[in-house]
């Protein structure tokens, strides 16, 4: 198994895309009207598609998964060109961070990071911050199914791909459970080969995830949700 997606809803899939294309130096890998995918290959590590789905209407709850941008030194310049690209500066509290919060064009949070030890080697996008009730309960979790490592960052507990290259996936301590409400962004799991779905299914259960039935009808993929209620889909083997 392996990690293969970031998706993120849009009420604009063409717009939002072509925004976080520019913004990540992603390959675009798709022009269908319905929706639109894009690739951030990281030199030496992780191949991560960025893939935007339409939604009817935007999502009013506050994410659990989020984008960071590298900054490091050039952080003042990497906010310059995201607020031209659409982006625009948000308020969620923060006061005193060393980095900066901003909005893509459909409101959804990100951070432009400052120099970190942690992110030398990340490429272009940092982090993956992720809403958790139990970080070192759900780091295990999501080690086990993405194959990532424990990495040490200033106190979160994270996980990075064994190559020591690409984001960071950063298990952040919740301010509040996990909403009903199905999250704007999720990430997708790829099966390999000689990775069987039930028993990949019956691992879940076994960390303390559960499957979803969300009335979607016959889909080749399935949803889960992992010990913090984060959606999360594993896709077929190709």
């Amino acid at each position: 198994m392996y990690l293969e997606n970031v998706v993120v809803d849009a009420v604009d899939p063409w717009r939002l895309g072509r925004f976080w294309e520019a913004a990540l130096g992603c390959e675009q890998l798709t022009d269908s009207p319905g929706g639109y995918e894009t690739r951030l290959a990281v030199e030496g590590g992780p191949e991560l598609d960025l893939c935007f789905q339409p939604v009817a209407a935007p999502s009013t709850e506050q994410p659990r998964l989020h984008l960071d941008v590298q900054g490091g030194e050039r952080q003042a310049e990497v906010v310059e060109r995201l607020l031209g690209l659409g982006a625009r500066h948000l308020d969620i509290g923060q006061r005193g961070v060393p980095w900066v919060v901003l909005a893509d064009p459909e409101g959804n949070p990100l951070c432009v990071m400052e120099e970190r030890t942690s992110y030398a080697a990340t490429g272009p996008l940092a982090a993956l911050p992720l809403d958790s009730a139990a970080p070192a309960r759900d780091a295990e979790f999501w080690a086990w199914l993405t194959g990532w490592h424990d990495v040490t960052d200033g106190g979160l507990r994270s996980l990075r791909h064994p190559s020591g290259r690409g984001p960071l996936l950063e298990l952040c301590p919740e301010r509040a459970p996990k909403p009903a409400a199905k999250n704007r962004l999720h990430l997708d799991i790829r099966l390999e080969s000689g990775d069987r779905a039930e028993e990949v299914a019956a691992g879940i259960a076994a960390r303390g995830g559960r499957e979803l039935h969300l009335g979607f009808g016959d889909l080749p993929w399935r949803h889960y949700a992992d010990p913090s209620g984060n959606e999360f889909c594993v896709l077929p083997g190709r």
